[in-house]
C-alpha cells in the first residue's frame, strides 16, 4: 500500500504534464490579426508557427504570394527571403558549431583570421564585438551605388580595409559589416564557404531541406517575392536576395541570404529551445546535438557588465526597451528570450520561461520596402499568443 502511495503523485505529474501538452488553444484572435494585416496591405503574405520544447501548436498560412487573386495561395511551404534572420540561423550558428569544436577563440582579434582586416586601427576588434555588434565598424554601406565596386572581392576589400566609427567596445550599433566578417572567418577557419558549411553541419542533420542560400530556380511557385526593384535590379525580386549587400556578393553573406520555411525554422528554433538536443531517428538513442547545451545558453543569453545598457547576446537579440515601436517580441514575453527579425518582415522568437517559439514569416517589402506596419502587427501577434496561452 506505501508503495502505491508514493506512486499516485508521479502518475498524476504525468497526467498533468500530458493534458498540458495535448491541450488546445483557439488562435482565431491571432487569425484576425494576421488577417487584418493583408487586408491594409501590411503584407500580401504571412505565415505563423506557434510551438514549444514538445512540438508545432498551431501553425497557419495566410494570404497570397502577392496581392490579386490570380496570385499563388501562401502554404505552409512558402519560402521567404529571411534577410538578417540569417545572422542567427546561419552566421552565429556556425560560429557556435566552430566554437563547440574548439577552432576559434571568440577573444581572438578579427585580423587573426582575416590578416587583410588589421588596418586602420582595427586590431582591437575581436570576434566577440562582431557578436555583439560593438565592434566600431559602420551599420552599412550602400556599395550598389557605386559603380566602382563592382565584384565581390572589391566589395569584401571595402570592409577590410574601412575605418571603425565609434571606440570599440563602447556601444551598440549592429552592424551588417560584423555578420558578413563572421560568415568570412568561418570560411577562413572550415575552408567552406558559409553557405556549404551550415549546409553540411547545421541544416542537413535538422533535414531543413528547404533552407539554403541561392535557392533553385524551380522552386519559384513558391518562393514569396519581396521588393519590385526599380532602383538597382530594375526586376520583381524572387528567389534572388533583396538585400543589396549580400547581393552584391552573389548572394552568400553572414547577413543576409538565406531562405527558408516556417516548419523548418521551427525544426531549429525547437532545437535551440532543447539546448542542441533535436530528435534523431537514425541513433540508438533517437536523440543527437548540433551544439553542446551550455554553448547554445552562452549565445542566448544578454552580456552584461558591458559598461553600457546592453539587449543583445552573441549573434542574438534578447527582449530590447521599446522605441517608437513596441518590442518586436511584445511585452508578454519574459526578460529570459531571445530572437531576431529580418528587413523583409521575418521573425524567430523564443521564450524559455514559457517555453514558447513564435515564428512569423511575411513579405512586407512587396512590392516596396516602404511600408513598416509589421512593427505593430507582430508584437501584438506575441502579446496575443501569450495571452491566449494563459502567459
Amino acid at each position: 500500500m506505501q508503495l502505491k502511495f508514493k506512486i499516485l503523485p508521479v502518475l498524476l505529474a504525468l497526467v498533468q504534464l500530458s493534458l498540458a501538452q495535448n491541450k488546445t488553444y483557439n488562435f482565431s484572435a491571432v487569425d484576425k490579426l494576421i488577417e487584418d494585416g493583408i487586408k491594409s496591405q501590411a503584407f500580401p503574405s504571412a505565415v505563423l508557427v506557434i510551438g514549444n520544447s514538445s512540438g508545432v501548436i498551431y501553425q497557419n498560412a495566410y494570404g497570397r504570394l502577392t496581392y490579386g487573386e490570380e496570385s499563388q495561395l501562401t502554404t505552409m511551404r512558402t519560402i521567404y527571403d529571411l534577410a538578417s534572420v540569417t545572422k542567427v540561423i546561419a552566421a552565429t550558428s556556425a560560429i557556435m558549431k566552430l566554437y563547440d569544436e574548439n577552432k576559434i577563440d571568440l577573444n581572438a582579434p578579427v585580423a587573426a583570421y582575416i590578416p587583410e582586416f588589421n588596418n586602420n586601427g582595427k586590431n582591437d576588434i575581436t570576434v566577440m564585438n562582431l557578436l555583439l555588434h560593438n565592434s566600431g565598424l559602420t551599420a552599412w554601406t550602400p556599395f550598389y551605388q557605386d559603380t566602382n565596386m563592382d565584384s565581390p572581392q572589391k566589395v569584401k576589400n571595402a570592409v577590410y580595409n574601412c575605418t571603425k566609427e565609434y571606440e570599440t567596445g563602447t556601444r551598440t550599433l549592429y552592424s551588417d559589416y560584423n555578420a558578413f566578417l563572421l560568415g568570412e572567418i568561418v570560411y577562413r577557419i572550415s575552408g567552406l564557404t558559409l553557405d556549404k558549411y551550415c549546409k553540411e553541419n547545421i541544416f542537413k542533420p535538422l533535414n531543413m531541406t528547404d533552407t539554403d542560400y541561392l535557392v533553385a530556380m524551380s522552386e519559384d511557385f513558391r518562393i514569396a517575392p519581396t521588393e519590385n526593384d526599380t532602383y538597382w535590379r530594375n526586376q520583381l525580386l524572387v528567389g534572388y536576395v533583396h538585400d543589396e549587400f549580400a547581393a552584391i556578393l552573389e548572394g552568400v553573406s553572414g547577413n543576409a541570404g538565406l531562405f527558408s520555411t516556417g516548419p523548418d525554422l521551427f525544426v531549429f528554433m525547437q532545437m535551440i529551445l532543447n539546448r542542441g538536443r533535436y530528435s534523431d531517428p537514425g541513433t540508438i538513442s533517437k536523440f543527437s546535438s548540433i551544439f553542446n547545451e551550455t554553448t547554445v545558453d552562452m549565445f542566448t543569453t544578454k552580456v552584461t557588465g558591458l559598461g553600457y545598457n546592453n539587449t543583445r547576446a552573441l549573434g542574438w537579440e534578447t527582449k530590447p526597451e521599446p522605441t517608437k515601436y513596441p518590442p518586436p517580441c511584445g511585452y508578454r514575453f519574459s526578460g529570459n528570450c531571445f530572437g531576431h527579425t529580418g528587413y523583409t518582415g521575418t521573425s524567430v522568437w523564443c521564450d524559455r520561461d514559457k517555453d514558447l517559439i513564435i515564428i512569423l514569416l511575411t513579405n512586407r517589402v512587396y512590392p516596396i520596402r516602404g511600408n513598416e506596419e509589421i512593427r505593430n502587427i507582430r508584437p501584438k501577434v506575441h502579446d496575443e499568443t501569450c495571452r491566449i496561452m494563459g502567459y
